[in-house]
């Protein structure tokens, strides 16, 4: 007599599913958790404080309604802070066409010291920005700075002072920040280098195509998406800088006033002026500023952007 085979249990699929996202919040409630302290409860707290004003003690805030972004239209500081952070991100997006082109050099089949190339290039991204500007301060010096004697020897008897001179200053900044940020590029560029396809190039030249259509026909439109990415995180980079200005110019400078940019607007009403409540509104202006001008280059990028099938 054969024995009928047993019957397995089995759970109803609602309650394996229901248990599998009961596993799936444990391992994600840690991450959701950090980015409500450290993220979201930040930005809701620097909101409230934007309507308010602390007393010189800091123990007691006033509710002051829009008066602080009111100031924020009429402030001249603000605006001028707005024209030198506009300045230092245009220029810092200057670094990525530069860097398509040493990326494309150095990527070259059968180039010697490639990988030397490479490290000596990202070796500034890596450094300090506190020693980047305190080397660069010296290039920079309006007597005995290198780049001064250098415009002397072409006939320009009298340069400017670069970190010292309003209007000078934020061009100088701003040269060191994309020249520092140039390896970083090359490494992003490098590595979408890595993914075009080689048999492209191969047909290209059977089809008689020099290397210049073969750039411009191939690596630039294929380079699309780093070039994306590098114009996303080098905008947001933009917006945020503060140590290579400071370190480079200096509280005691009196161009400094003429050079501030977004954040260090920031941190002078913050911290040195007590004007805490003014500070929170500028913040959440980088804030809605940034966060527009991301939407909006991913809303762009689908007209030039183009990803290898």
């Amino acid at each position: 007599m054969q024995r009928s085979p047993e019957r397995t249990r089995t759970r109803p699929r609602g309650r394996i599913h229901l248990a599998e996202a009961r596993t799936g919040a444990l391992f994600v409630l840690p991450v959701l958790a950090g980015v409500a302290v450290f993220y979201l409860y930040p930005i809701l707290k620097n909101f409230y404080s934007s309507f308010t004003q602390p007393n010189v003690f800091g123990t007691s805030s006033k509710f002051v309604g829009l008066a602080n972004y009111e100031k924020l239209a009429t402030d001249s500081a603000f605006g001028n802070a707005t024209v030198n952070t506009l300045t230092y991100t245009v220029v810092l997006m200057l670094g990525i066409p530069i860097a398509v082109i040493f990326a494309s050099l150095i990527s070259r089949p059968g180039l010697r010291f490639a990988k030397l190339y490479r490290i000596a290039f990202f070796m500034p991204y890596i450094a300090m920005p506190t020693a980047i500007a305190l080397v660069w301060r010296l290039m920079f010096n309006g007597d005995f700075g290198i780049i001064n004697q250098a415009l002397r020897s072409i006939g320009i008897s009298d340069p400017p002072y670069w970190t010292s001179t309003p209007g000078f200053a934020i061009v100088a900044v701003s040269i060191v920040g994309m020249w520092s940020s140039i390896g970083f590029n090359m490494i992003i560029l490098s590595a979408g280098l890595q993914a075009i396809p080689s048999e492209l190039y191969e047909a290209a030249s059977i089809d008689g195509a020099s290397h210049w259509r073969q750039f411009r026909s191939i690596t630039v439109p294929l380079l699309t998406p780093s070039i994306f990415f590098l114009t996303v995180i080098q905008a947001i980079n933009g917006f945020q800088v503060f140590d290579l200005l400071f370190a480079m110019m200096g509280s005691n400078n009196p161009a400094m006033p003429h050079t501030r940019t977004f954040v260090y607007l920031f941190y002078n009403e913050a911290f040195m002026v007590n004007h805490k409540g003014y500070a929170a509104a500028i913040a959440m202006a980088i804030l809605l500023v940034v966060g527009i001008l991301t939407a909006l280059q991913f809303k762009l990028q689908k007209k030039w952007v183009q990803y290898l099938a």
